[in-house]
């Protein structure tokens, strides 16, 4: 059975218990740091060649070269197709609900004109070429290209590639649909350090794209954040969380499935209830043990909850929030009977769950924002993937004559003062 540390507010001691329970180590070892530096190397000299050596021997292949890694649209089409009634549906509806949501957030450009004739303005602009990263062989994460792949398209970017590794050539047909459904424009079967190489620097075969998004391991991780700078990446993403705050009016056992939602997923996931009623956290603990036992990924839920989760008593909801936003979690659920005045105390959250039936899971399939969200207390200054990440910004500056004239003193005096004497003379002439 699980043992979830059993913490309370008012006890000494309490700041420093909840900052080791918070504290996490995202660095990658030596020896991944040292294999991915290797493959980057490589892939940035020798393209296709090193990308299809370091696919085969990883992912067990015998592929000849490049394009006997891409898989042609008719073989995303054919998984769709073979997918059962419900599957489709699901898969349909859930892209249905992300794009609806995301086309609310589409940028526009603006301008204004001052009295001068002055126009200032921002011209938005869509991504040109954006690389998706989608876990493949057993693992299936349709999802991941759901919420990756759509707010991308709503933006206007004009080639969605998406790379997806085939382990012993096993290829995930949920996967494969979920790219026919979105419309991804081409899709390689490679994946790891070597994928993100060749969308970071472009290879004979596969081109150089702006931006890479998507989940993957640490060898993945470990490539994002050395190829950042090159290209754009999405984030650095650490254990899945979730942190509840109830006033014990729920049903103890929503509240530990909840728990073990987020626990299920790794042995490092984190999974944190607040509670003012200690009589509700000892029912949730019962639930705990009533159900651990049912679930088929017992083992990893157990490790979970007892090496980062906690049952926490609190003084109030008002403490609740504000361990919540000190926490600043990823998924934060409000579970509580008149929860929505409890939103505006909420700072720092990935997302917001209202209420009882809010259930976080609804959030990583079909409910319709994203749900790659900022995690290990990032939320304090990150944002849930959006449309807003595949669009840029360009600042439009056309002054008049007038303007230019009647501005140059000022540039011209500030250039001065940081001894940029050209700047002042370039502003000068337009006087």
């Amino acid at each position: 059975m699980s043992q979830v540390s059993r913490l309370d507010s008012s006890q000494a001691g309490f700041a420093e218990q909840l900052g080791k329970l918070l504290a996490y180590d995202n660095g990658t070892d030596e020896k991944i740091n040292s294999a991915v530096a290797e493959i980057l190397a490589a892939v940035r000299t020798r393209g296709d060649a090193a990308v299809v050596e370091y696919t085969n021997r990883f992912d067990r292949l015998s592929a000849p070269d490049m394009q006997a890694l891409e898989l042609p649209r008719a073989a995303l089409h054919a998984a769709l197709d073979g997918l059962n009634a419900e599957q489709r549906t699901a898969l349909e509806t859930a892209a249905e609900r992300v794009r609806a949501y995301h086309e609310r957030q589409v940028q526009e450009s603006w301008s204004f004109t001052e009295a001068d004739g002055t126009r200032l303005g921002q011209k938005v602009t869509p991504l040109d070429r954006v690389g998706l990263y989608v876990p493949g062989g057993k693992a299936s994460y349709p999802s991941s290209v759901l919420m990756n792949a759509i707010p991308a398209k709503v933006a206007g970017v004009g080639e969605l590639i998406m790379v997806t590794p085939t382990p012993g050539g096993e290829r995930n047909p949920l996967v494969l649909a979920a790219a026919a459904v979105v419309g991804v424009d081409r899709v390689f079967t490679i994946g790891g350090a070597q994928a993100v190489a060749a969308l970071a620097y472009g290879t004979q075969t596969l081109p150089q794209v702006d931006k890479i998004v998507g989940p993957g391991n640490a060898f993945v991780a470990e490539a994002k954040r050395r190829v950042f700078g090159t290209v754009g990446i999405d984030m650095i993403a650490g254990p899945s969380e979730v942190l509840i705050i109830s006033d014990g009016t729920g049903n103890p056992d929503w509240v530990a499935m909840d728990l073990f939602a987020q626990a299920e997923h790794d042995e490092i996931a984190q999974s944190i209830l607040l509670c003012p009623s200690a009589a509700f956290l000892d029912a949730v603990a019962a639930s705990i043990e009533k159900l651990l036992p049912q679930m088929p990924r017992r083992e990893i839920i157990a490790a979970s909850l007892a090496n980062r989760g906690a049952l926490i008593k609190v003084a109030d909801l008002d403490e609740a929030c504000v361990i919540a936003n000190r926490i600043a979690p990823e998924h934060l659920e409000l579970a509580i009977e008149d929860a929505e005045p409890w939103i505006e105390k909420i700072r720092h959250a990935g997302a917001i769950f209202v209420g009882h039936c809010s259930v976080e899971a609804l959030g990583d399939y079909c409910a319709g924002p994203n749900h790659v969200l900022p995690t290990m207390r990032s939320a304090r200054f990150s944002s849930p993937l959006g449309v807003y990440d595949f669009q840029k910004r360009t600042s439009i500056i056309h002054m008049s004559r007038a303007g230019a004239a009647a501005l140059a003193p000022v540039a011209a005096t500030l250039a001065y003062g940081e001894g940029l004497q050209a700047h002042a003379r370039s502003a000068e002439y337009r006087k």
